[in-house]
């Protein structure tokens, strides 16, 4: 079978974004059922306090996570822009590199996330009964990182390339894999938490073999010995990418975790009704993130072949797509809401009649204002593709700003439920952001 590199700088663009969005959408599908299959089998057959150990964790894995994003979406801007120009041997010298330093930041990362999961779940005050699940379950994702750092690297240098087909196979294969697996582990062998934590690393095992199987097949991406030297100039380029996207996704992780301490200050229920709306959050926004690296590729790829006029069209028109999907998901949300969250709560009645009060209410918040945050992943993703992630950064700064001082001070107006709304202060505070920069970059290039 062949991969399926496309070229977005000729064609209509509302067509090619959506064209090239809709695998990824499926593929983040099938990426968030493996997530909720792991919150349901835990939620279900573990109890509320394994799902508030798993939610009281969440925002440490995702730091670990969002940088590992970041390096290598940022590494993919520069893939995407070569391609676009048509400079096969750059293009080549850009994967090797990126191959050498994704590893070798790979294990720093295991290192610091083994030397400091403890220490900072512990400052984030989580309640000593969940501590050690916590613990154990951080344990097992941060020794799996280089697998991780594989799959995410192999996944952006298809992407760049125009080919979205190709990882929603290895999620579709990779989901299967871990939702036999979570049953397996944790309800066959009784592993707990440890076995939902080991079923997601080695379905990632299984999608980086199927990524990098294909990428073989890729005839001009035949890397010699001397693409894997590192260059100094290169290098420098690469990380000027990489390192503010990462820098980005680490600033909001720890507004996160800041608002996981509030969190963790209302008891294991509320722990447990914010974790379950939570595992839905990527159900909530997996059209946008897939619209974000849709334009990733569609930006760097026609600014690499000077084609800044469609850069301009390519944004209205996924502008437009998004407002509608972000509006239809919200009514998916808001009317079967309580079907999907009931999949994670059990329980006596009384707790579970809690902890769906505490869930949907935050669900019902997010949907609505969810247009916000598809505004927030476009132009931000746009600003990438255009190869400035500076600005995106600041934007990420605006998010923890908002955040920050939303989850402080709300709930002192409103009660516990202020803390609902720090996320959307925070999506707010980065469109602000990410829509002046926009403009500003927008209007410093010139159609040819």
């Amino acid at each position: 079978m062949a991969v399926h590199v496309k070229n977005m700088t000729t064609g209509k663009p509302g067509k090619l974004i959506l064209a090239f969005s809709l695998s990824l959408v499926a593929g983040n599908v099938f990426q968030q059922l493996y997530t909720v299959v792991d919150t349901m089998v835990v939620g279900k057959y573990l109890g509320v306090s394994a799902l508030a150990a798993l939610g009281a964790s969440d925002w440490l894995n995702w730091l670990m996570l969002g940088v590992i994003q970041g390096l290598t979406q940022g590494f993919g801007i520069r893939m995407a822009q070569e391609f676009g120009a048509n400079r096969t041997d750059d293009l080549k010298k850009s994967v090797g590199s990126a191959a050498v330093l994704s590893m070798l930041s790979a294990f720093v990362l295991v290192a610091a996330g083994q030397l400091f999961a403890r220490p900072v779940l512990t400052l984030l005050q989580t309640p000593q009964e969940i501590l050690p699940y916590s613990v154990l379950y951080l344990r097992i994702m941060f020794a799996g990182v280089p697998v991780v750092m594989l799959y995410n690297l192999l996944a952006c240098i298809l992407r760049s390339l125009g080919d979205s087909r190709t990882p929603l196979n290895a999620m579709i294969v990779a989901s299967v894999t871990n939702i036999v697996l979570d049953y397996l582990f944790v309800l066959g062998f009784g592993w707990g938490i440890a076995g939902a934590a080991a079923a997601t690393l080695i379905a990632q095992a299984v999608s980086s073999v199927f990524c990098f199987f294909y990428i073989k097949r890729i005839t001009f991406l035949k890397l010699a010995r001397t693409d894997f030297q590192l260059q100094r100039n290169l290098t420098a380029r690469l990380f000027m990418l990489g390192l503010p996207m990462a820098f980005q996704n680490g600033i909001i992780a720890i507004g996160g975790m800041i608002v996981q301490f509030v969190v963790n200050g209302y008891g294991v229920i509320f722990i447990a009704g914010f974790t379950a709306t939570n595992k839905l959050y990527g159900l909530l926004e997996i059209a946008g993130t897939s619209y974000g690296y849709a334009m990733v590729t569609y930006v760097g790829q026609n600014l690499g072949a000077g084609r800044h006029d469609r850069i301009k069209s390519g944004m209205r028109a996924a502008m437009g797509i998004a407002m509608a999907t972000s509006a239809f998901i919200a009514v998916c949300m808001l009317v079967f809401g309580k079907y999907l969250l009931g999949l994670f709560i059990s329980g006596t009645p009384e707790v579970v009649e809690q902890t769906m009060r505490i869930a949907y209410f935050y669900l019902a918040v997010m949907s609505v204002c969810l247009p916000i945050l598809y505004v927030l992943h476009v132009t931000r993703s746009a600003l990438q593709g255009m190869g400035n992630t500076i600005l995106p950064m600041m934007s990420g700064v605006a998010e923890f700003v908002m955040r920050t001082l939303s989850v402080i001070f709300l709930p002192l107006l409103l009660g516990e439920v202020g803390i609902f709304f720090a996320e959307i202060a925070a999506w707010l505070g980065a469109d602000v952001v990410l829509v002046i920069s926009y403009f500003y970059v927008m209007s410093r290039i010139r159609p040819k």
